[in-house]
């Protein structure tokens, strides 16, 4: 109020505005909701959601990223889960369901001490430093492995496939996941570099999934041009061109004067020479397969036919860069410009049609720095799922490949980490040791989400696992299909150590964000403006707003 008891009006009409301790409870509030929303579909027993979009669009799917991109969430906090999840994604490619659920846990503790009178600010801060602690003790208890160890990457590629739609297949998939990742790391700076989109993913329904394959090379979704072409080249010399096989119309304008048929005749076969020259370059560069970026003229295909040449035409450039690294070929960029030197090697191109569709496979390249996986399934859901599952098992395989460091699973790892902090916060004075105990127990709610997805009594079973942990056996978990806490070792779970740091560090800074907020202003939507439709003043059916009876 002013000095006059006039009222000062700061904020728009119709703004809202929460502060303090209302503002805080509702994004906490928010946050756990969502957090709560995914909790169910953690682990091997975790269960699915069906999402349906406003176009009626259905996705069935357990991957914490996947669902929370699917669902359309409103709230501002609700969206930075959503944030927090696909950051995970995006990072290492796995445990975006667990880092969504240790945010609101780490919320609804934070809450918890501030119904106690701790300031927001001394809970941050040492969250900060159970942070720090937390990837302290990973990297100590995480055990190293070989980059290119097959066996560990297998297992660890079976885990992550462990709770989705399609585990029962999770043997054969994880071996198409490791062959891909390993075919295309590349060795530089002391270690291995995997560029994820080297792997190209086709997707076709029909078969069944255990006819998911890794092609050493690309599959290209494109026909070959003309009937009159080989479906099949052996031995193939490949050739990648970046320009049309077409005669190229004039920048400007141009007047050709013809006066008899004979010119006009001669014209028309002087371009037809022209489209022959083209081909016969081709020819004499020993190449068999001609992959264009950019169109063929419908005579030149004709002639490409006539000797015996497979060609296909309007390429993506990404699939034309993919098969620069996979064939070894190089791009050039006129037809002038084709040779053997530069030309590609595959054992074998060939049109084959998959269900619906033909697609030509480049296969049996020497040593393929791009290559493809073409998933089947029996439904467009399942081929949907098994596309993301191969998607997380990709990313996991290339996160040990990248930084050669496991731990295991099972909520292990989490149980463990809790153990140690608690240790460390009896050294602390303060109120700080209270927000880093906090952290603790708030890490230990995958063990336990995991332990009550299974069906297991999770009280009983965190207190087995803390006895265990304080024996020295650091590798005891919840066993998921046996409903037993065991030791998850000899049951081969394990899981990048990548991994379960990213998802401390973002849960972390998620947690810590939503706490520093405690003021929330939100400016209502404009309204429509008045008048017709509806004839009536102020957009009300005959009538002005308000009701009013209309005017005669």
């Amino acid at each position: 109020m002013s000095a006059q008891g006039q009222p000062v009006i700061i904020l728009k009409e119709g703004t809202e505005r929460s502060t303090g301790k209302d503002a805080r409870g509702s994004n906490i509030m928010a946050a756990r909701i969502v957090s709560e929303a995914v909790k169910t579909s953690l682990g091997p027993k975790g269960m699915d959601k069906m999402l349906v979009d406003s176009f009626g669009d259905v996705t069935i799917t357990n991957d914490g990223a996947t669902m929370l991109k699917e669902m359309d969430v409103q709230h501002p906090a609700a969206k930075m889960m959503v944030e927090v999840s696909k950051t995970q994604d995006d990072e290492v490619g796995d445990g975006t369901t667990s880092v969504v659920i240790l945010t609101g846990e780490l919320l609804g503790n934070a809450a918890e001490l501030m119904e106690k009178k701790v300031h927001p600010t001394v809970i941050i801060d040492g969250y900060r430093q159970a942070e720090e602690k937390a990837l302290e003790i990973l990297e100590e208890i995480a055990e190293k492995v070989k980059p290119k160890d097959k066996k560990v990457l297998k297992k660890v590629a079976m885990t992550t496939m462990a709770s989705k739609l399609i585990s029962g297949y999770r043997d054969h998939l994880s071996d198409v996941a490791v062959g891909a990742v390993l075919q295309i790391a590349e060795e530089g700076n002391g270690g291995y570099k995997v560029d994820l989109d080297m792997i190209k993913i086709e997707k076709k329904p029909g078969g069944s999934m255990t006819d998911t394959s890794l092609i050493n090379g690309l599959i290209i979704d494109k026909e070959i041009v003309h009937d009159g072409m080989p479906k099949l080249v052996k031995e193939a010399k490949i050739g990648l061109l970046n320009a049309a096989m077409e005669i190229e119309k004039t920048e400007f304008d141009a007047k050709i004067s013809i006066e008899t048929p004979e010119q006009m005749q001669a014209y028309l076969d002087q371009e037809e020479q022209m489209l022959r020259d083209m081909v016969s370059k081709v020819k004499e560069a020993g190449i068999n397969v001609l992959l264009c970026q950019k169109g063929i003229d419908d005579m030149v295909q004709h002639f490409l036919s006539r000797e015996g040449i497979l060609a296909a035409r309007r390429l993506k450039k990404s699939d034309m860069e993919a098969l620069a690294k996979a064939t070894g070929a190089k791009i050039v960029s006129s037809v002038d410009q084709l040779n053997s030197d530069d030309a590609g090697y595959a054992a074998s191109v060939e049109e084959k049609k998959i269900s619906d569709d033909k697609m030509i496979f480049v296969e049996g390249c020497k040593n393929p720095k791009a290559v493809s996986i073409l998933i089947r399934g029996g439904t467009e859901r399942v081929v949907d799922e098994a596309n993301r599952s191969i998607h997380d098992a990709l990313c996991v395989v290339k996160d040990v490949v990248e930084e050669p460091k496991i731990v295991a699973g099972g909520g292990a790892p989490e149980i463990e980490v809790a153990r140690l902090l608690r240790d460390y916060a009896e050294k602390l004075v303060g109120r700080e040791r209270l927000a880093v105990n906090a952290f603790a127990d708030a890490l230990e709610v995958i063990p336990t989400t995991l332990a009550e997805n299974s069906g297991m009594d999770p009280i009983d079973a965190i207190s087995e696992m803390q006895s265990e942990h304080a024996k020295g056996k650091k590798w005891i978990g919840v066993d998921g299909f046996k409903n037993v806490v065991s030791e998850m070792t000899k049951l081969d779970v394990y899981e990048p150590m990548v991994v379960k740091a990213q998802f401390i560090k973002s849960a972390t800074e998620a947690s810590t964000m939503l706490l520093r907020i405690d003021d929330m202003i939100a400016v209502s939507k404009m309204r429509a403006p008045a008048g017709p439709p509806g004839g009536g003043m102020g957009g009300m059916p005959g009538g002005m707003p308000g009701g009013m009876p209309p005017m005669m």
